[in-house]
């Protein structure tokens, strides 16, 4: 995929092309973003631009998006493939992972990498899926990570010059 489609001009460009169907669209696309493991943060920061009258609403569409994904992606990582997939090119890895995500605060590790905007929130939540990591750690930290996260996204978006 060519990065430039994510930049903010071009994701402007498109969304204006569905008119008064935005909204919508903004919806749909927050849903699905997940199953094609692309970030969230171009379309949470998209939607603080295309509706800055109503960044609550964008904060909400949002997380609703990124928890519907992660839900998905945790309790699908195996229907997917990719345990498969990780356990055959790197079986220490797992175990090393499945040790860290198994401990009582695991939980605080996920909001952690959550919030760090460099890290793909998704991967966490595979990962998560496949050592079976007990699913309201998951949700519980990717929720509260990526909800600060979001909400400097959405607020940050009023620095940016709207043209």
């Amino acid at each position: 995929m060519d990065p430039s489609v994510l930049e903010a001009e071009n994701l402007k460009r498109f969304m204006h092309s569905y008119g008064d169907n935005m909204l919508l669209v903004y919806v749909v696309v927050s849903l699905i973003r997940g199953f094609f493991l692309i970030p969230s943060t171009p379309f949470v920061l998209l939607g603080g631009l295309l509706f800055p009258e109503s960044k609550m609403m964008v904060l909400i569409i949002s997380m609703i998006g990124v928890m519907f994904s992660a839900t998905t992606l945790y309790y699908f990582s195996d229907a997917l493939g990719f345990s498969r997939l990780l356990e055959s090119k790197s079986s220490k890895k797992i175990l090393r992972w499945k040790e860290k995500l198994q401990k009582p605060g695991a939980a605080y590790f996920v909001t952690a990498w959550s919030f760090f905007p460099l890290v793909p929130t998704d991967l966490i939540c595979y990962i998560g899926g496949i050592v079976k990591m007990p699913f309201r750690y998951v949700f519980f930290g990717v929720f509260i990570g990526e909800l600060l996260l979001n909400i400097v996204y959405v607020y940050w978006t009023e620095l940016i010059p709207h043209g």
